[in-house]
């Protein structure tokens, strides 16, 4: 009987079994998913971390797939298949969809610091990707059955090996859907902001602080205006458009967007969109060295920015920032540069006292619960934002009294016992300058955990050590994350005369919050420097 006959049993089991298998294959491609959206949907990105990973996750796919395989073929083995009844072909299928399901499980439970975000575009990839699955699932069944008898419905296990290369496939066939739905939500987004002819636009730009400057800006203008901030950290064109069509409001009367980049001409894009009016550049350092290539590359694509305003436009630059001062000396339109931040009085786990000059006038002793010098630079930066949009010096003082910690950017938790630092979202050398800083203040044995620097190209080496020697300075004890930094971070550690028996290292982050627990005694303050992108793990 042929294997497509409308009555044959084994036909209708084939899809049964190749819709099982779609499904699995989805939630087990999930790592997969992960690092094409964490890639800004990207191939080269995809295969970068294959490549940087050492094909971790394809070895994983690989021995699900032979492992389950052999528990096919020796349960086929011992029922005698070939001669035997058609059900017995379906036992060693158990070994296989309980192989899956702990991988399944495994995959959901490791810990992540950006989870795979099911936005709409990835799933019309989950389901184009279950669609090919289930397809390729029951071709290859049929094949078995009509010429490799004896491993059946066995070929099912052979699938997962497949999975690494259909996930960027899946993701390539609908680029044409993806770039026409992108295209409409641009217009969509174009068309809202052509209503709205007298809403004031902000750029917010820099290798780092662009998420802090965004929020302390937004909650200084608020005590004035209605204000849409990007949120979180929408800072690309698809975030960016998201934004206006879904959050921005018809009477909002400021919008404010962070704009990253990985490559140039990327915010030239998000400024034919947004087509701002106003300029923000919080300083200009090396992270995404790796895919920038040249400093250069760098100072130009923030330059993009400055070079898309209006003739009426103005650009409001970190005088404290080498990079930021490089590009407000190439500025030729309305320029301000801040400065000032001698004035810094103090700062402990309760925040920072300033003094803080707007104009001619100067007011004594201005607190906030933001901590470091870093952040007084960001506030003043904004001050001079402020100022320019029409807002009172009280207004502005209110505004920065309203300042409440960004969440994973230098967030002070008292514990109780212990102070911690969570900087877990900075990745940048100029950042990691500002921790320590702020560490050097806290109380207590003075502890850091870090993997280190990420995305700078061939730089990082070098900055690592550098880093590590900068550590060596303020914490009793070093806790490094990961292999990929610890040989360049303890160098430098050793070079400025660190004691070697306080380095420590930890496969993860979870593995060095257990390890502090050896350690740790109360009264001792743990700064959390950096946590590896997911595509580094």
């Amino acid at each position: 009987m042929s294997f497509f006959s409308y009555d044959n049993i084994a036909l209708y089991l084939a899809i049964v079994l190749s819709v099982i298998n779609g499904i699995l294959m989805c939630f087990a491609s999930y790592k997969f998913f992960q690092m094409i959206q964490l890639s800004n949907y990207k191939i080269r990105g995809y295969f970068k971390w294959i490549k940087d990973t050492k094909g971790n996750y394809v070895i994983r796919m690989i021995v699900l797939s032979l492992l389950s395989l052999f528990c096919v073929l020796v349960t086929n083995a011992l029922f005698d298949v070939y001669h035997s009844e058609e059900l017995y072909s379906y036992l060693g299928l158990i070994f296989y969809f309980y192989f899956t399901i702990v991988f399944i499980t495994n995959l959901y439970h490791a810990p992540q610091k950006t989870p795979l975000k099911y936005t709409k575009r990835m799933t019309r990839l989950n389901i184009a990707m279950f669609v090919f699955v289930t397809a390729f699932s029951f071709v290859a069944i049929a094949f078995s059955t009509e010429y490799i008898n004896f491993l059946k419905f066995g070929t099912l296990c052979l699938v997962p090996l497949f999975i690494p290369l259909f996930v960027p496939l899946v993701h390539l066939i609908l680029i044409p859907l993806e770039s026409l739905i992108m295209a409409t939500h641009l217009h969509n987004a174009k068309k809202k902001l052509s209503k709205m002819p007298n809403l004031i636009k902000i750029g917010i730009t820099g290798s780092f602080a662009k998420t802090s400057t965004k929020y302390i800006l937004n909650t200084i203008l608020s005590v004035k205006y209605k204000v849409c901030m990007s949120p979180h950290s929408f800072n690309t064109l698809p975030g960016i458009s998201k934004v206006v069509n879904n959050y921005l409001n018809l009477d909002d009367q400021i919008l404010i967007c962070e704009m990253g980049a990985r490559h140039k001409g990327d915010i030239k894009k998000l400024c034919d969109l947004i087509k701002p009016k106003y300029a923000v550049i919080t300083g200009v350092g090396t992270q995404h060295l790796e895919t920038f290539k040249t400093y250069d590359n760098i100072l130009d694509t923030k330059f993009e920015l400055v070079q898309s305003l209006p003739t009426d436009g103005k650009t409001f630059f970190n005088g404290f920032d080498d990079g930021a001062k490089t590009l407000f000396d190439r500025c030729k339109f309305a320029k301000q540069i801040t400065s000032g931040v001698d004035d810094v009085k103090d700062y402990d786990k309760s925040g920072t006292t300033f003094d803080l000059t707007i104009g001619d006038k100067t007011y004594k002793d201005i607190k906030t619960l933001l901590i470091g010098e870093h952040n007084v630079q960001n506030i003043m930066l904004c001050v001079l934002v402020a100022k320019e949009l029409g807002l009172t010096d009280k207004e502005i003082i209110n505004g920065i009294k309203l300042l409440k910690p960004i969440p994973h950017r230098l967030e002070v938790i008292d514990t109780g016992k212990n102070l911690i630092l969570d900087d877990a979202y900075n990745a940048s050398t100029n950042g990691t300058r500002e921790a320590l800083k702020v560490l050097s203040k806290m109380p207590g044995k003075k502890i850091v955990v870090t993997p280190g620097l990420v995305e700078l190209g061939e730089e990082m080496e070098k900055s690592n050590i550098e880093f590590g020697r900068r550590i060596a300075k303020v914490a009793d004890i070093v806790v490094i994350v990961n292999k990929l930094n610890f040989a360049s971070i303890k160098k430098g550690l050793s070079e400025a005369k660190f004691n070697e028996d306080n380095i420590y290292q930890a496969e993860s982050l979870n593995s060095a919050k257990i390890l502090l627990k050896d350690f740790l005694q109360e009264g001792d303050s743990v700064l959390f420097e950096n946590d590896l992108p997911d595509n580094y793990t």
